[in-house]
Protein backbone atom coordinates (compact mmCIF):
# COMPACT_ATOMS: atom_id res chain seq x y z
CA UNK A 1 0.00 0.00 0.00
CA UNK A 2 0.93 3.57 -0.60
CA UNK A 3 -0.06 6.97 0.48
CA UNK A 4 0.92 9.91 -1.77
CA UNK A 5 0.34 13.61 0.37
CA UNK A 6 0.72 16.52 -1.90
CA UNK A 7 1.82 19.88 -0.83
CA UNK A 8 3.12 23.24 -2.50
CA UNK A 9 -0.44 24.70 -3.82
CA UNK A 10 -1.26 27.94 -3.70
CA UNK A 11 -2.28 31.47 -4.96
CA UNK A 12 -0.08 32.35 -7.84
CA UNK A 13 0.02 35.50 -10.29
CA UNK A 14 0.21 34.36 -13.85
CA UNK A 15 3.84 34.61 -15.47
CA UNK A 16 5.13 33.22 -11.74
CA UNK A 17 5.89 29.77 -10.67
CA UNK A 18 5.27 27.26 -7.99
CA UNK A 19 6.50 24.18 -7.00
CA UNK A 20 4.04 20.81 -5.90
CA UNK A 21 5.51 18.21 -4.22
CA UNK A 22 4.45 14.62 -3.24
CA UNK A 23 5.55 12.40 -0.54
CA UNK A 24 4.85 8.77 -0.91
CA UNK A 25 4.98 6.50 2.22
CA UNK A 26 5.16 2.83 1.70
CA UNK A 27 7.85 0.64 0.01
CA UNK A 28 9.16 0.45 -3.27
CA UNK A 29 8.31 3.93 -4.53
CA UNK A 30 11.28 3.63 -6.41
CA UNK A 31 9.72 1.05 -8.52
CA UNK A 32 6.72 3.00 -9.17
CA UNK A 33 6.01 5.07 -11.82
CA UNK A 34 4.32 8.89 -11.19
CA UNK A 35 1.98 10.65 -12.94
CA UNK A 36 0.66 14.60 -12.12
CA UNK A 37 -2.48 15.32 -13.27
CA UNK A 38 -5.33 18.72 -12.27
CA UNK A 39 -9.04 18.50 -12.66
CA UNK A 40 -11.60 21.61 -12.65
CA UNK A 41 -14.96 21.48 -11.58
CA UNK A 42 -17.33 19.69 -14.10
CA UNK A 43 -14.41 18.75 -15.90
CA UNK A 44 -12.55 15.40 -16.25
CA UNK A 45 -9.30 15.09 -14.66
CA UNK A 46 -6.92 15.76 -16.98
CA UNK A 47 -3.21 14.22 -17.21
CA UNK A 48 -0.12 17.09 -16.72
CA UNK A 49 2.42 14.85 -16.77
CA UNK A 50 4.81 11.77 -15.79
CA UNK A 51 7.95 10.28 -14.98
CA UNK A 52 9.30 7.19 -14.74
CA UNK A 53 10.54 5.13 -11.86
CA UNK A 54 14.41 5.92 -12.66
CA UNK A 55 13.34 9.77 -13.30
CA UNK A 56 14.97 9.41 -16.10
CA UNK A 57 12.49 9.82 -18.62
CA UNK A 58 9.51 12.22 -18.37
CA UNK A 59 6.57 12.91 -20.98
CA UNK A 60 4.26 15.99 -20.31
CA UNK A 61 0.81 17.50 -22.45
CA UNK A 62 1.12 19.83 -24.91
CA UNK A 63 -0.41 22.28 -22.95
CA UNK A 64 2.69 22.63 -19.93
CA UNK A 65 5.52 21.15 -22.39
CA UNK A 66 8.54 23.72 -21.52
CA UNK A 67 6.43 25.14 -18.82
CA UNK A 68 6.28 22.19 -15.90
CA UNK A 69 8.98 19.91 -14.85
CA UNK A 70 8.82 16.71 -13.23
CA UNK A 71 11.09 15.16 -11.22
CA UNK A 72 12.00 12.38 -8.54
CA UNK A 73 14.41 12.13 -5.08
CA UNK A 74 13.24 7.81 -4.56
CA UNK A 75 15.62 8.57 -1.70
CA UNK A 76 13.48 10.90 -0.30
CA UNK A 77 10.31 9.25 -1.77
CA UNK A 78 9.68 12.56 -3.29
CA UNK A 79 8.29 12.97 -6.76
CA UNK A 80 8.03 17.28 -7.93
CA UNK A 81 6.54 19.25 -10.25
CA UNK A 82 8.11 23.03 -10.89
CA UNK A 83 5.55 24.56 -12.61
CA UNK A 84 6.32 27.84 -14.31
CA UNK A 85 5.56 30.84 -16.34
CA UNK A 86 1.90 29.93 -14.75
CA UNK A 87 -1.30 30.83 -16.55
CA UNK A 88 -4.80 31.51 -15.62
CA UNK A 89 -6.02 28.37 -17.33
CA UNK A 90 -3.53 26.17 -15.00
CA UNK A 91 -5.96 26.52 -11.92
CA UNK A 92 -7.32 23.51 -10.96
CA UNK A 93 -6.84 20.71 -7.90
CA UNK A 94 -3.72 18.67 -8.82
CA UNK A 95 -3.02 15.16 -8.07
CA UNK A 96 -0.25 13.09 -7.98
CA UNK A 97 -0.47 9.48 -8.65
CA UNK A 98 1.55 6.33 -8.91
CA UNK A 99 1.33 2.95 -10.60
CA UNK A 100 3.75 -0.12 -10.38
CA UNK A 101 5.86 -0.66 -13.15
CA UNK A 102 8.73 1.45 -14.74
CA UNK A 103 6.58 2.93 -17.64
CA UNK A 104 4.37 5.69 -16.95
CA UNK A 105 1.24 6.20 -18.64
CA UNK A 106 -1.21 9.15 -19.80
CA UNK A 107 -4.29 7.69 -18.92
CA UNK A 108 -5.28 8.35 -15.07
CA UNK A 109 -7.15 4.77 -15.33
CA UNK A 110 -3.55 3.16 -15.05
CA UNK A 111 -2.89 4.96 -12.13
CA UNK A 112 -3.36 2.56 -8.19
CA UNK A 113 -2.69 5.25 -5.68
CA UNK A 114 -3.62 9.14 -5.70
CA UNK A 115 -3.23 11.81 -2.74
CA UNK A 116 -6.15 14.15 -2.01
CA UNK A 117 -5.23 16.87 -3.80
CA UNK A 118 -3.70 20.59 -3.90
CA UNK A 119 -5.79 23.31 -4.91
CA UNK A 120 -3.12 26.09 -7.38
CA UNK A 121 -5.12 29.35 -8.47
CA UNK A 122 -3.47 31.48 -11.15
CA UNK A 123 -4.08 34.93 -11.04
CA UNK A 124 -4.38 37.17 -13.99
Amino acid sequence: QVQLVESGGGLAQAGGSLRLSCAASGRSFSSYAMGWFRQTPGKEREFVGAIAWSGIDSYYADSVKGRFTISRVNAKNTVYLQMDSLKPEDTAVYYCAGKRGTYYSSSPHAYEYWGQGTQVTVTS
